[in-house]
């Protein structure tokens, strides 16, 4: 049986900032500031470094990644690099795979669907020879 995950606490960004305020301007610990609060104790010090590197736009509201939409172009080619370069390994394997094979001799039956099929071997082993 398993159990379901509870779901994330949102706090407002009035709470954030109000919470790093209370660990900054009070002498007491970290710990006990946010003991107080109900929150963890490292939760205020990722509070405190969003605060300090973006200043008013901290706790914009916008969790995860940026939507598809809104990545630049550099990104979005990037990744498309990294797909087809996947790609490549996975026809670089099977260049690698049809070499060895093509010392095999087979014999098959002298029927047509068997020509198509060593014909249309050959045609993609050409496109991978010339992929490399």
């Amino acid at each position: 049986m398993t159990r379901k995950r509870k779901p994330y606490k949102t706090y407002t960004k009035e709470f954030k900032e109000e919470a790093v305020r209370m660990m900054e301007s009070s002498d007491r610990p970290a710990a006990e500031v946010a003991m107080e609060l109900g929150i963890r104790r490292n939760q205020l010090y990722k509070w405190r470094d969003q605060l300090q590197q973006k200043g008013g736009n901290a706790f914009s509201g916008q969790r995860g990644r940026p939507k598809k939409e809104d990545q630049s172009e550099v990104v979005t080619l990037r990744q498309e690099n990294e797909r087809l370069k996947e790609e490549l390994e996975i026809l670089k394997k099977a260049a690698r795979t049809l070499r060895r094979s093509s010392s095999e001799v087979r014999i098959y039956p002298r029927s047509h669907s068997a020509i198509q099929g060593i014909t249309a071997l050959r045609g993609i082993r050409g496109i991978i020879q010339r992929l490399l």
